[in-house]
């Protein structure tokens, strides 16, 4: 055993991982040198630099999330049109309106808009009382309404009077909505066929970034 390993050897007894003592570490010219403490030199040694290196992440990350309070650290939902430019443009109203603010759109390609579930929904005091789960046909309206949004402008050629829902398929409940939920809506244009006025859409609704509903969406846009 060389007298390097030797002096080393005689350092672990009487030095504690607990107080750190720098040691410089030379090697040969292509190296580098670096002072670490020993317990972080016997962790790097010993393979875990990894394990290390995230963990001292987490505390930084951890620190700061403290230092920032809960009320600041997420971001609000961009506003690309508000209530009054969606009633401009919907003709439903209350109690039926059920889209709150739109988030992106695509003129006549697709649109991300929001519903705030409240408990003050005039729907929770039948659905349920015990229980308010948003209904599953509401969830749909609310879906349609945000393609209406879709293929109800200028560029697109739509007007608010001769838009309609005609045909819904392959609907699938993922997971119950409940008050205080924010419902995000998702509308994509699949087919226009502009000759007979039929879109079809694609649909996907999330809470909190979990699928909840989907499904394919016919509308019918003339005259009735």
């Amino acid at each position: 055993m060389s007298a390097t390993s030797s002096s080393l050897m005689s350092l672990a007894p009487a030095q504690s991982l607990s107080q750190p003592r720098r040691v410089k570490l030379v090697q040969s010219p292509t190296s580098l040198s670096v002072s670490l403490p020993i317990s972080r030199m016997l962790c790097l040694k010993s393979n875990h630099q990894r394990n290390l290196f995230a963990c001292c992440s987490l505390n930084v990350q951890d620190s700061a999330g403290q230092d920032t309070p809960i009320e600041k650290r997420y971001p609000a939902f961009p506003t690309v049109m508000d209530i009054n430019q969606i009633r401009e443009i919907l003709p439903h109203r209350f109690p039926f309106l059920l889209v709150d603010r739109v988030i992106e759109y695509n003129p006549g390609v697709s649109a991300v808009a929001i519903k705030n579930v409240t408990i003050n929904d005039n729907f929770f005091p039948g659905h349920f009382p015990e229980r308010p789960i948003m209904p599953g046909v509401l969830m749909i309206e609310a879906m349609a309404q945000v393609g209406g949004l879709v293929m109800l402008q200028p560029e697109v050629g739509g007007s608010r009077d001769s838009f309609f829902f005609a045909g819904i398929d392959k609907v699938r409940f993922r997971k119950p909505v409940i008050a205080g939920d924010t419902l995000v809506m998702r509308m994509t244009l699949v087919k226009f066929q502009k000759r007979f006025g039929i879109a079809k859409m694609e649909g996907k609704a999330y809470v909190g970034g979990d699928l909840v509903c989907e499904g394919e969406f016919l509308m019918a846009s003339g005259s009735v």
